[in-house]
């Protein structure tokens, strides 16, 4: 890594203890005013006063104490390298309360972060900006000079100058509405103090805004703001949030602390989502729900993300993290919790097996890289913070406290938050209190446990043998001796570090007699275990990490996997298991430690699987298998492996819904569909094109459910007027979400030079910026001329791009989506060349795993390619396989 900037933290001479802001955004010329009136405290006597400002001009600024005049600060002196300002006083600032004002201005920038404009168009088709905020996590000083640091909390009132047809939020809710006295176009809008809070949470909308209502049994008021127009939209998510702030108030037995909530969609927004408190903005595809055009995934995406961000309002909001370094315990916590009150909301959704193929496998996938870093990261600069919000905070984190609930127990797991909870409120915590609290609570070695997890990357690759015992005193023939081995699971083989690292895992083990509960578990906390299993008969089959719970990775031996094999073929291993030993399967196998073939073979035995999410981490692995072999001249064979694998669920499933179905059959037929379609299955290929051709035509609209398989299908098969056609769909639509739909496959299409017009596309006015993004990494995803041509663009247009996202997430996501598919070693040389010629700091440790994945791909290639071609050709020849 490059030497980190030096950084220091704010000097604690000076706090602020309420800010008065108010501030008058100019929604034509882009600017705004501000005027900042703030109680603070001089802790020490000091002739300075040192805040974070970042792109603001201060006109004046003065001190003054209480009961006294008011000294004129006589020098700003701007640090912009380190995003602060130091304000120099002629005399001393003695200790004690006093008054800090300052007047300045400001711009509303188009970046997506800090004070900023997003563009919308009326309902008439006029084009017009709203003024809104992201400030998580370094931005608010963009809007305001302050103390922009998670542990310096304040009380804010905040009042707004707005044009008074707009409409005007806040954090908190409306206690004053009056003309402006300068210009009677103009109104003054006053919001109620806010609680003790971080600057990241504050939050300000200005806008046109329709909005739907509603108070949950807990007597919160409930409004989720939306496009004019399309009020409509917002009531499913009204419905999931009316429900889960009651949920969330049961769970951890601590009320709402705000009198309202507001959910707002923001045309220009870089996340998925805010949880400002008590004003959380979102992307219009993470909360709009149109009943006619929004499928299944939507509605389940939107569910999820109201979820984690309401869960946000007690965890990270009313008890925060006290510095980024343990940003993971906010993230972590709301992306698991997310998923149980989803389950609570939508059972039918079988949400938590979802969460293995969403979160739990890809952060093992990232998690098993050299480049990756331990949940809890030392960071310092604003531009390291930003590089955190990656999968490790965010699906690592969530993973390894699905593992620590289920070792607690719910029961005691809820009393070690409310305990948390109530003892941090309005205060900052770290890691260290939450073990402590849960630690309490459950009578468990939490903290010993969890350092494992959290303070040291990576996680373990447990080996695991079987023998009958043999027939002394001791021991039955019926009991079965386990002998497991923990190492840490390396991407690149069989891990060989001079270290060994250790985990404390909770192990649990179940066999055929009863696979969905646990015959035995045990804490392990050493290197080798040997086991002895009571009363397992000789046929019986034995099963690690039931629910695939654990954060860890199992390899059987030879014999132990053989027996598992017909229990994923008649379905007795429960879904979430039989998941979690595929996708073991599939990473041993790219990591070298087994062959792909057998992996080939596995995948063979789930002809008969019905579950959608198993289906969905197969096809994902499927899809990184094709793209690996897309560098081989032997493409079309694995194509016909992934036709021959799902054209039996195909046929099952059809095309149209059946009565009774639900929520799950309708995401398995997209995928099933989407997947033949892609592989060119002939059927599915002219049955795509026909139903797209009434669709175009409008006699018979494609449900929503259909559209993006059947959209990829025709592009990936497709010409110039395929793609004309789609573009002409895409202008049309009325919904983010179907512009978002077209957008991610529009880079299935295979000709060169329409590959061209969809990457000019992506940077064209019709494209958000933030979607730009998906749409060239699409082009990445499609094809192998895709894959070359987009990372070509990306070089390009490096300029613009890095302009539009720098800092934020978005580029680092730019850059994975357009190498990762890479598997040639010079390539990983030409990737970190360009960017040490062109830096991208925010994203150094993405751009080293992406080189590290490449030189990982180029290996796997080498090692299996001519295996896995000799296995398909040989399975075409005796077409009995199946």
């Amino acid at each position: 890594m490059p030497e980190k900037r030096p950084f220091e933290r704010l000097p604690a001479e000076v706090r602020p203890i309420n800010y008065g802001l108010c501030l008058k955004p100019d929604l034509i010329d882009f600017t705004f005013e501000g005027k900042l009136e703030a109680a603070v405290e001089v802790k020490h006597a000091t002739n300075q006063i040192v805040m974070n400002c970042a792109d603001i001009d201060i006109i004046t600024a003065s001190y003054a104490p209480e009961g006294d005049e008011e000294i004129h600060a006589t020098g700003f002196n701007y640090q912009n390298e380190d995003e602060k300002v130091t304000l120099s006083f002629p005399s001393t600032l003695q200790k004690g309360m006093g008054t800090l004002k300052i007047d300045f201005v400001g711009e509303l920038n188009d970046k997506m972060k800090g004070f900023y404009r997003s563009k919308y168009t009326t309902p008439s088709g006029d084009t017009r900006f709203a003024a809104v905020t992201q400030f998580e996590a370094t931005d608010a000083r963009r809007a305001f000079p302050c103390w922009d640091e998670p542990a310096i909390k304040a009380t804010f009132d905040i009042s707004l100058v707005v044009p008074k047809d707009r409409v005007a939020l806040s954090n908190m809710n409306v206690t004053d509405r009056r003309p402006y006295p300068d210009d009677e176009n103009l109104v003054e809008v006053k919001f109620a103090r806010t609680p003790v809070m971080s600057t990241y949470l504050v939050a300000f909308v200005v806008g046109e805004y329709d909005f739907v209502e509603t108070r949950s049994t807990d007597g919160v008021l409930v409004r989720v703001y939306t496009p004019v127009g399309k009020a409509e939209q917002g009531k499913f998510a009204l419905e999931v949030a009316a429900k889960t702030l009651p949920f969330y108030k049961d769970y951890f037995n601590v009320p709402y602390p705000l009198p309202k909530i507001d959910l707002i969609a923001i045309a220009d927004f870089a996340a998925g989502a805010m949880e400002n408190w008590g004003l959380v903005t979102y992307r219009e595809t993470a909360l709009l729900i149109d009943p006619k055009n929004s499928c299944s995934s939507s509605r389940q995406w939107v569910a999820l993300v109201v979820g984690h961000e309401l869960a946000h309002q007690w965890f990270g909001n009313l008890v925060t993290m006290e510095w980024w370094t343990h940003l993971w315990l906010n993230e972590g916590f709301a992306s698991w919790i997310e998923y149980l009150c989803v389950d609570h909301c939508f059972p039918e959704y079988d949400i938590w097996t979802q969460f293995v193929s969403a979160d739990y496998t890809r952060a093992q996938e990232l998690d098993a890289l050299d480049n990756s870093h331990p949940i809890e990261v030392m960071v310092g600069h604003p531009s390291e913070v930003d590089e955190i919000f990656d999968a490790i905070s965010y699906s690592k984190g969530a993973s390894v406290i699905r593992m620590l609930h289920d070792y607690i127990g719910d029961e005691d797991f809820r009393k070690g938050m409310h305990l948390y909870l109530t003892k941090f409120q309005h205060k900052n915590a770290a890691t260290e209190d939450l073990w402590a609290s849960l630690e309490h609570a459950s009578g468990k070695p939490i903290a010993a446990m969890m350092n494992t997890w959290t303070k040291q990357m990576g996680f373990p690759l447990v080996y695991v043998e079987a023998e009958q015992a043999s027939c002394s005193l001791s021991q039955q023939e019926d009991d079965k001796v386990l002998k497991l081995v923990q190492k840490k699971f390396c991407a690149s083989g069989p891990y060989s570090g001079e270290d060994y690292p250790l985990w404390m895992i909770p192990i649990s083990i179940c066999t055929s007699e009863d696979p969905d509960h646990a015959k035995m578990q045990v804490l392990m906390d050493k290197p080798e275990l040997m086991l002895v299993l009571k009363d397992a008969k000789p046929e019986q089959w034995v099963k690690l990490n039931l629910g695939t719970v654990g954060f860890y990775r199992t390899q059987y031996s030879s014999d132990m996997l053989e027996s598992l094999l017909p229990a994923i073929r008649d379905l007795t291993l429960p879904p979430v298991d039989r998941l979690g030993l595929q996708n073991d399967l599939f990473s041993l196998a790219r990591a070298g430690i087994i062959s792909t073939v057998e992996v080939l073979k596995v995948m063979e035995a789930f002809v008969n699987e019905p579950n959608y999410t198993v289906w969905s981490d197969l096809s994902c692995n499927l899809g990184i298998l094709s793209t690996l072999l897309s560098h081989t001249d032997f493409y079309e064979e694995i194509q016909t492996f992934v036709r021959d694998i799902f054209s039996p669920i195909g046929e099952k499933l059809g095309w149209d819904p059946k009565p009774g179905e639900g929520h799950l059959d309708a995401l398995l037929r997209g995928l099933v569909l989407g997947k033949l379609g892609k592989a060119g299955h002939k059927a599915t290929l002219e049955e795509a094109r026909r139903r797209f051709k009434d669709h175009v035509e409008g006699k018979h609209i494609l449900s929503a459910d259909l559209r993006s398989p059947v959209y990829v299908t025709v592009l990936k098969h497709g010409d110039s007027t395929t793609l004309d056609t789609m573009l002409k769909l895409h202008k049309q639509a009325d919904m983010q979400e179907e512009k978002n739909r077209i957008e991610r496959v529009l880079g299935a299409i295979s000709q060169p030079e329409l590959i061209q017009k969809v990457l000019t596309f992506a940077l064209s006015e019709e494209v958000r910026p933030q979607d730009t993004v998906s749409v060239i990494g699409g082009v990445a995803g499609g094809s192998k001329q895709g894959r070359k041509a987009a990372w070509k663009f990306v070089r390009d247009n490096w300029e613009e791009l890095y302009n539009r996202y720098q800092g934020g997430f978005l580029i680092s996501r730019l850059i994975k989506l357009s190498v990762d598919g890479f598997a040639i070693d010079k390539m990983a040389a030409e990737v970190k060349a360009f960017f040490e010629s062109h830096p991208a700091p925010s994203a150094e440790r993405t751009i080293q795993q992406c080189c590290e994945n490449i030189l990982l791909n180029a290996a796997w290639l080498k090692r299996d390619a001519e295996n896995v071609h000799q296995y398909l050709l040989q399975r075409k020849a005796s077409p009995t396989a199946v």
